[in-house]
């Protein structure tokens, strides 16, 4: 092959939808390439022309307008034009101008036409749109993983062992080693249907029976688990991987309706999941010191990597890392209970932002708070609070969980209040929505109680639900700050770098990208009245509300997983080369394929900040980055 023409291929060969073509193929087309050169200005295609090609963009930059004149598109470098034509009768739909000095490979329409008839992943490439095209990048992954794609049924390997809750300790215990089980379903057999009441375990019959020197006659429904954590038949093994991670539970009964199908164990999952991120945590709850739990914290960022690798999607990363984060809070709470003796009045401990959200990466810092129970006094009370506060924050400091340098930490008496107070500062700041009220409400509406009594965090859930979708005045001043953050994309659909700084030359998937994405997303589930605090799970409640339309959302739901994921990638990438992980990209290091759809996810984003704006007529200052 002549020089020429592998350059060409190499070109064509970094980008969709040519970089996953077959060799004999990308021979074909790259053999009747024809080159042509536009100057800026120049029209190359006129609404309704006839048109027998597919044009790439080697270099510059080319308008795409509607048949109205209004502009549709912006693309560049690597990305094709004229497909649409040539799918509808050979005639240009949108017609197409240089912006700037541009050399373009014309593709015959005879090459185009095989490729759509022998090559799937063209086909679908040029039948969809950007979106579309995301969705479709998204899809690949998530086939590639037996996490997303497995039902739990799959790990049922018999029929579930059951007993009623009436039997004794010592037929319970009889029962489950005959089987050869480790978990024993109770039914409450008193009515027409046996039903679901209770669970034992090994670790239960250990630390409950045995430690305690039980009789054998010991009703079991004395010591069994309650209030049972299950899942649906219906769901995917990432489902039950989450929900384990989240209620730190190690097994979950499988439900069809109010059919027992099984029960599957945390060992059940591990066999699928070698990022091991549940091992991790049952290793964190048997720790007994700080020091035990720092020398865990060392593994943390393997494992992130190891999900990564594996082609999790940024749900499972976000929530296995936040798991993660909350189970080193919670054992740390443990300790200092053991430590300081019991809490004198009952309180809930507070995980706030991405931890709250499930959205945890390696790069985070703490921000947790406390609720304390109405009788608290602080002349007598707050000495034990403040010094737990501070064994926790001390000890996740220990286990990379850095000081947050704004200060929300339990340690601050201002964040360690009683719930009457917590209830006056969130509705004062739904009622008066200044700009420090703003910023505290973009924090602390991301909550989660996770230690102690945690009904204190759902008033607190229910009471923002309750105000903030009845105050239009504070969902507009909200929906301006979540404007202030735009994603990094020019006018030519290229990237908004930093010019100065140690970032220069870079931008912040995360402060132009995810962050934007998770605040309009707050906005309208805080209008919906959603209790939900994970972006993709208020989603789920703003569709069911219709208040955006189904292709809206599907959008966001694409553009906030691929932004997450090469922000996830960048991270673990860092890792592996040993340098410290951070959020900020240089272009030049992304691929192709990221670099195309990333200006897909952003002007997702754009385009739904437009609609915040136009929703709320929330208009933003100059200043606004």
């Amino acid at each position: 092959m002549q020089a020429e023409l592998i350059d060409i291929r190499n070109h064509m060969a970094q980008y969709p939808p040519f970089d996953e073509m077959p060799e004999e193929l990308m021979d074909q087309v790259v053999g009747g390439v024809e080159v042509e050169y536009f100057r800026a200005g120049t029209q190359i295609l006129e609404f309704g022309q006839d048109n027998t090609w597919l044009y790439y963009i080697r270099s510059g930059a080319v308008e795409i307008f509607r048949r109205s004149g209004e502009l549709y598109n912006r693309i560049g470098e690597g990305d094709i034009f004229g497909q649409f034509g040539l799918l509808m009768n050979k005639t240009v739909r949108f017609p197409a101008k240089a912006l700037e000095d541009t050399l373009v490979y014309r593709i015959p329409e005879a090459t185009f036409q095989y490729l759509f008839e022998n090559d799937d992943g063209f086909a679908d490439f040029v039948e969809t749109e950007d979106r579309s095209r995301l969705r479709s990048a998204l899809s690949r992954r998530e086939k590639s993983n037996d996490l997303m794609t497995s039902k739990v049924t799959r790990l049922i390997a018999r029929t579930p062992v059951s007993a009623p809750c009436t039997v004794r300790l010592q037929e319970a215990a009889r029962i489950m080693t005959d089987q050869g089980v480790s978990a024993l379903l109770l039914m409450d057999e008193s009515g027409e249907h046996p039903i679901l009441k209770g669970i034992i375990t090994d670790r239960d019959l250990r630390t409950r029976a045995v430690t305690e020197a039980l009789p054998s006659e010991t009703p079991i429904s004395d010591i069994m688990s309650e209030g049972l954590i299950t899942i649906r038949a219906s769901a995917y093994i990432f489902e039950a991987m989450l929900m384990m991670l989240h209620n730190n539970v190690h097994h979950l009964p499988v439900m069809d309706k109010d059919e027992v199908r099984g029960v599957i164990a945390l060992s059940d999952i591990v066999k699928y999941e070698s990022q091991s991120s549940l091992y991790l945590v049952s290793n964190i709850y048997h720790q007994n010191d700080v020091k035990g739990l720092k020398k865990i914290s060392r593994d943390v960022p393997d494992t992130f990597v190891r999900m990564v690798n594996e082609d999790a999607n940024s749900h499972m990363i976000g929530s296995a890392m936040a798991g993660i984060g909350r189970s080193f809070t919670q054992r740390l709470l443990e300790l200092g209970e053991e430590k300081l003796g019991p809490p004198p009045i009952p309180y809930c401990f507070m995980a706030l932002g991405s931890m709250a959200r499930d959205e945890q990466l390696v790069v985070t810092d703490q921000d947790n708070a406390m609720i304390l129970d109405d009788s608290f006094v602080p002349e007598e009370h707050d000495e034990y609070f403040l010094a737990l506060a501070k064994f926790v924050s001390d000890g996740l400091a220990e286990c990379g969980y850095t000081y947050c340098t704004g200060e929300i930490m339990a340690t601050n008496p201002k964040w360690r209040q009683p719930l009457r107070v917590w209830k006056g500062y969130f509705t004062d700041w739904i009622e008066n929505p200044k700009a420090e009220a703003l910023l505290n409400s973009n924090i602390f509406f991301d909550l989660d109680g996770i230690h102690g009594n945690t009904g204190f965090a759902e008033e607190l859930k229910a009471l923002v639900a309750e105000k903030a979708s009845h105050s239009q005045r504070f969902l507009t001043l909200l929906a301006r700050n979540a404007l202030n953050r735009t994603p990094p994309l020019g006018f030519f659909r290229t990237f908004v770098l930093e010019e100065d700084g140690q970032h220069r030359k870079t931008f912040n998937l995360k402060r132009r990208g995810t962050a934007p994405l998770s605040d309009l997303i707050r906005v309208h589930a805080l209008a919906c009245g959603s209790r939900a605090q994970n972006s993709f799970e208020r989603l789920k409640v703003i569709g069911q509300t219709k208040l955006l339309l189904e292709d809206d959302l599907g959008n966001l739901r694409d553009a906030l997983e691929f932004i997450s994921i090469v922000r996830i990638r960048h991270q673990a990438l860092a890792i592996e080369d040993g340098r410290k992980p951070d959020n900020n990209v240089r272009p030049e290091d992304l691929s192709p394929f990221e670099r195309s759809h990333l200006k897909d996810a952003f002007q997702v984003v754009s385009n739904a900040q437009k609609f915040l704006r136009f929703r709320y007529n929330a208009q933003v200052g100059r200043n606004a980055q």
